[in-house]
């Protein structure tokens, strides 16, 4: 009955041709009849919260078992609201000239009685895309863009456009991904997948509420994906990437992982050994290593730091490494560069070591291999218990840590021979990330306060410290670093005498102290002063739960790792008082629960006023039905609202 209603709602819209994927041209698509298209057009004052709804949201891809073949999309936009006019007046395409040809089919504006406002762009241009330095990604890329004319609300913007895969990066490779929720209403929704009828793809299917339609004839089988009347999905807060909401599904080629890891080794096999200069150099670089362990660390420093990182695209679609020696002579590489180098000159101090790819952004689907779901390169280290992965792009990430992004994700393992081994990445303990503030101050009666700031960072909240001294600061940097901390802390302040340590010493805990004078910390009002809380107040938590309670019943899980992150903190003050003077002090706050652990207390003992926060994250995905528990959370953490505390002259400590 479902496959009867789709094509029922299908039928004055979209017409699939039996057996056979249509061929799309300059004049259109014939399976598509764009007036009865146009005819959906929505009145937008049924849509207040929209700017734009996809009349048609269409996908006919023709894959062949070498890899090969073609993509056409073609998309229809209703124009509802100013705000969507600057967004899609400008198109941009993507593709890969290496190996791939665009062509836009057609751009035109029209109403939707069909009366044309513009036939074609204004302008079209192509332009490289820029490597970015510090998104470890691969970067073969172009972009094509289209300006239009005529956009406006009460109009359509209808464009197709077709990209041929001419020569695959890996033979018999291909996949696709279709995400039939979009960020709009969708009226008609369509992917037609075309492949020989002797190959069967692998296919993964989530969250779909109506069945595929397969039919075979003429030597090719085509799956047919068609629903119609999608309604906008509303974003939630701290939605779980995997979710049971959004409709999407992949179309991959029948191949398998060690298909991979075989294709990438032939690539990549030649590269991975030093030529006697590029050894001479490693020699170098460990003579003054006394352990094994020294060696190692001895070179991941020197591909780390001192080969300079580009994400640009080097060698066959991206994938092949260069030669060690030309990287190390131009002195910059990209991801699989550095990670070959890393290899190489391992393998020359007769260390077993192996290039590794993975995602960079994770979400690797395990059910669909293909060398398209990885962008990255890193390196394993053999060990007697096993593997040490390290990352030689991030060059602030110590020796035998990951990047947090990374940690968790699949990726597979290239030995020489050919041979690969699937894994997942380690994951630390979110408390092994862990940062802490601590101030040790005096505050005299006048306000003014005096102290000594600390912070430092392990695991993934050292990253930004070691950043911040990667490079030595100059006085006039120094100074203006030391001000802005102790004015961020308290009104006023002048940061002193601010010490740092070598960020790019792997082996330097990752620390600085800082001076901070004449902070304004408190305000005197006679025999009282009010001190502003250095901590701030958690009272937003209260507006979160007010803002979440206010809402439509959840529909999807919910992520706490989007909340605090996979680290802990404590931050600490300690403030010697002015001598006969106390604090009226507010409770303290304990939260625990499956969304994050919150702890404050505030105590004053000897005169001296210790105000302390701890901070546990989460990273476990909760059910929808846990949003009740998250506001209670939520409500419990922002009960630690004070915003100032009152010092008294002659009393004594308070609760």
């Amino acid at each position: 009955m479902l496959r009867h209603s789709v094509a029922l709602l299908l039928v004055c819209a979209v017409r699939v041709l039996p057996a056979q994927a249509p061929k799309i041209t300059a004049n259109g698509d014939p399976s598509v009849r764009a007036d009865s298209i146009y005819r959906l057009a929505v009145d937008p004052a049924r849509f207040p919260e929209e700017d734009a709804a996809f009349l048609l949201d269409d996908g006919v891809i023709r894959a062949e078992a070498d890899g090969r073949g073609t993509r056409t999309f073609r998309q229809i936009v209703q124009v509802l609201k100013p705000s969507a006019v600057e967004r899609l007046q400008e198109q941009s395409f993507g593709y890969s000239p290496r190996h791939e040809r665009l062509t836009i089919n057609w751009i035109r504006v029209v109403r939707p009685n069909g009366d044309v406002v513009s036939a074609k762009p204004a302008h079209v241009q192509d332009a490289d895309v820029p490597a970015d330095t510090d998104d470890p990604v691969y970067s073969d890329r172009r972009v094509k863009r289209a300006s239009l004319s005529g956009v406006a609300p009460g109009t359509i913007v209808d464009y197709s456009y077709t990209i041929v895969e001419l020569k695959p990066a890996m033979p018999r490779d291909f996949y696709h991904w279709w995400g039939v929720s979009t960020g709009l209403q969708v009226a008609r929704s369509r992917l037609v997948v075309d492949v020989p009828a002797t190959l069967t793809p692998r296919i993964l299917e989530q969250n779909l509420n109506f069945a595929r339609v397969e039919k075979t004839a003429g030597g090719r089988r085509v799956y047919t994906w068609a629903t119609a009347n999608l309604p906008k999905i509303k974003r939630e807060m701290l939605a779980a990437d995997s979710n049971g909401v959004y409709m999407s599904l992949a179309v991959a080629a029948p191949i398998a992982w060690e298909d991979v890891g075989r294709w990438y080794n032939g690539l990549a096999r030649v590269r991975e050994t030093a030529s006697p200069w590029v050894a001479a150099r490693v020699d170098s670089v460990v003579r003054g290593a006394r352990t094994h362990d020294d060696s190692i660390r001895a070179v991941h420093k020197w591909v780390a730091q001192d080969v300079r990182y580009v994400s640009i695209d080097l060698g066959i679609g991206g994938y092949q490494p260069r030669e060690p020696e030309r990287v190390v002579r131009t002195g910059f590489g990209d991801c699989k560069d550095k990670a070959t180098l890393f290899v190489a000159a391992l393998r020359h101090l007769r260390i077993s070591a192996y290039p590794v790819l993975l995602s960079s952004r994770g979400g690797v689907r395990r059910e669909l291999p293909t060398i398209k779901q990885f962008d990255h390169a890193i390196a394993a280290v053999s060990t007697a218990s096993g593997y040490t992965f390290t990352d030689l792009t991030a060059g602030v990430v110590p020796y035998g840590e990951l990047p947090l992004g990374e940690q968790g994700g699949f990726a597979l393992i290239i030995r020489p021979d050919g041979s690969s081994e699937q894994v997942t990445l380690p994951k630390v303990p979110l408390t092994a990330n862990h940062s802490s503030v601590r101030v040790v101050a005096t505050l005299d009666s006048t306000g003014l306060l005096d102290g000594v700031y600390e912070e430092a960072g392990e695991g993934a909240a050292q990253y930004g410290l070691r950043n911040l001294f990667y490079n030595p600061l100059d006085s006039a940097q120094r100074a203006n670093l030391g001000n802005a901390i102790a004015g961020r802390l308290f009104e006023g302040a002048e940061g002193d005498s601010l010490v740092g340590f070598d960020g790019k010493d792997l082996a330097a805990r990752a620390q600085t102290t800082l001076f901070i004078r004449h902070g304004k910390a408190a305000t005197p009002t006679g025999a009282t002063m009010i001190l502003h809380m250095p901590l701030g107040s958690m009272s937003s938590m209260t507006s979160g739960a007010k803002e979440l309670e206010a809402q439509e019943k959840r529909r999807f899980p919910i992520d706490p790792g989007q909340f605090w992150g996979a680290h802990s903190s404590v931050t600490e003050y300690a403030i010697t008082l002015p001598s006969g003077w106390h604090a009226q002090l507010p409770k303290g706050v304990t939260a625990a629960g499956a969304f994050g652990t919150y702890e404050s207390s505030y105590t004053e003992v000897g005169g001296v006023l210790r105000l302390t926060r701890r901070i546990v994250g989460a990273t476990e995905v909760q059910p929808p039905e846990k949003i009740g528990d998250f506001i209670a959370w939520l409500r419990a953490v922002g009960a630690d609202d004070a915003k100032f505390i009152v010092l008294t002259r002659g009393s004594t400590a308070g609760g």
